[in-house]
């Protein structure tokens, strides 16, 4: 089976969703179910994980309603406020939800910090209780907070999204590179190959510009740890579906049948306990 492992969706509303400039004015639309599942189908994809954009419970329960009525979305990573003092008592009622995977907090977006407060950290200590899942959302700049706060947590799964959006279009490795490795050390984080073409030029990126970045995540991780993932519609900035999906299967081509299956969906299945 393969999964795409990291996908959205939305009803566009301009002041909700501000961080969509007027580059990105091809997503400044409605994105639901039915858009994305003939591409799916195209590509030979047979499922998905859609993933939360807005930090509000109204929308985590929007993703479940479109999860039980489209049965090619297998799970749903969601949100709830990890500072508040009815975390246990909120994931205990997000259990009655089997398509509910997991749960992710915008982190890019906070400040410095943010990896280290006390309520934060005492929500996500929760999360293994109750066999959730946590998306590891992050800029480069907050790698060192994020090896520490994944260090606090070692029963904890987790997973780094977009490979923590490296500057591929300035074509910079370091510090990005050694963090990564000491990240993966834990060995407790998956990553995905997502969010990749958004981070490099996105008229003229080659897919030569992100072969770098993989080989350092595919060495860090192994491909046991690695899923794919499309960012859909956030990609459609940069490239369409297909073409992020080259990217992916060009260069795993030259790995072995088993782990060619890992990437693209077994990894998902076994994180995500689809």
């Amino acid at each position: 089976m393969r999964i795409d492992s990291h996908q959205h969706f939305w009803k566009y509303d301009s002041a909700k969703h501000d961080w969509i400039t007027s580059e990105m004015a091809v997503i400044r639309r409605d994105f639901q179910p039915d858009d994305l599942r003939p591409l799916l189908q195209t590509a030979g994809i047979d499922g998905c994980i859609t993933v939360q954009v807005d930090q509000n419970i109204k929308e985590t329960l929007v993703l479940l309603r479109h999860a039980d009525q489209n049965p090619f979305i297998k799970g749903v990573v969601g949100w709830i406020d990890f500072r508040g003092k009815e975390v246990h008592e909120r994931l205990s009622y997000f259990t009655q939800y089997k398509k509910l995977k997991g749960f992710r907090h915008i982190v890019q977006a906070e400040p410095e910090g943010f990896l280290r407060q006390t309520a934060f950290l005492a929500g996500i200590q929760s999360l293994n209780e109750f066999n959730f899942t946590y998306d590891l959302l992050v800029y480069p700049h907050q790698l060192e907070e994020a090896i520490k706060f994944v260090g606090r947590f070692p029963e904890q799964k987790f997973v780094l999204d977009h490979l923590a959006k490296p500057s591929i279009r300035d074509k910079k490795l370091e510090p990005w590179r050694s963090q990564i490795k000491r990240l993966a050390a834990a060995g407790h984080i998956w990553c995905k190959f997502s969010g990749m073409i958004t981070e490099a030029d996105w008229k003229t990126w080659k897919p030569d510009d992100f072969f770098p970045y993989m080989e350092i995540i595919l060495e860090a991780f192994g491909a046991d740890r690695i899923l794919y993932g499309s960012d859909w519609p956030v990609c459609l900035v940069a490239g369409s579906y297909p073409t992020q999906l080259g990217i992916v299967e060009t260069f795993i081509d030259r790995l072995s049948p088993t782990e060619k299956q890992q990437i693209m969906g077994k990894n998902a299945i076994q994180f995500y306990n689809l």
